[in-house]
């Protein structure tokens, strides 16, 4: 069974309306960058996620929110964000409104994310973005403990990126590097 099979079975229909909202943003010519857990995946190996978080173009948002309320799609606006569902898939679109994001999009890349080609955002900037996820004391203790985890597989993968990472968890990581033995590619 293909990943993209066994996400899809997990959750109904993710695939599907994530191509769709790329399309969407694709064939407007929307300035996007995928950002969050999928971003994550595209990088390094997957994990789950329920959730696609993407910034759109602030000047963009309402041409985008009106392509997919007229597509089906529900919408709950919150401070910094706004997310959609669509009936029938248990994927949550979640569009960051923060304008601290809005520099991601000159910098994204072109990744596939979930078998679909996407624009993701910059390694540098998705791990700065989750380092500023898990800094924030307002976010649940386990959304904080995921941010973490990305940035540990973040970092096992591109040691490079380990400069970037607060102190604390810098260290962890470094003293985690320091324990694992050096394998000859001989196993």
């Amino acid at each position: 069974m293909r990943l993209i099979e066994i996400y899809d079975s997990v959750v109904a229909q993710g695939s599907s309306v994530f191509a769709e909202v790329i399309a969407v943003l694709e064939q407007a010519g929307t300035r996007y960058a995928v950002i969050g857990g999928l971003a994550v995946n595209a990088y390094v190996e997957p994990v789950f996620t329920a959730d696609a978080d993407l910034v759109i173009a602030l000047n963009e948002i309402d041409r985008f929110t009106e392509a997919l309320l007229g597509r089906g799609y529900t919408l709950e606006r919150y401070a910094f964000s706004l997310n959609f569902r669509k009936a029938g898939s248990d994927l949550s679109l979640q569009i960051s409104t923060d304008p601290v994001y809005q520099g991601f999009l000159d910098r994204a890349v072109k990744k596939s994310v979930l078998d679909v080609p996407a624009s993701v955002a910059s390694l540098r900037d998705l791990v700065e973005g989750k380092i500023r996820a898990w800094s924030d004391p307002e976010r649940r203790l386990s959304k904080r403990a995921k941010d973490q985890s990305d940035l540990f597989r973040i970092a096992e993968h591109y040691p490079e990126m380990i400069e970037l990472l607060p102190e604390k968890l810098r260290k962890e990581v470094i003293e985690d590097l320091g324990r694992k033995p050096k394998t000859s590619g001989n196993l």
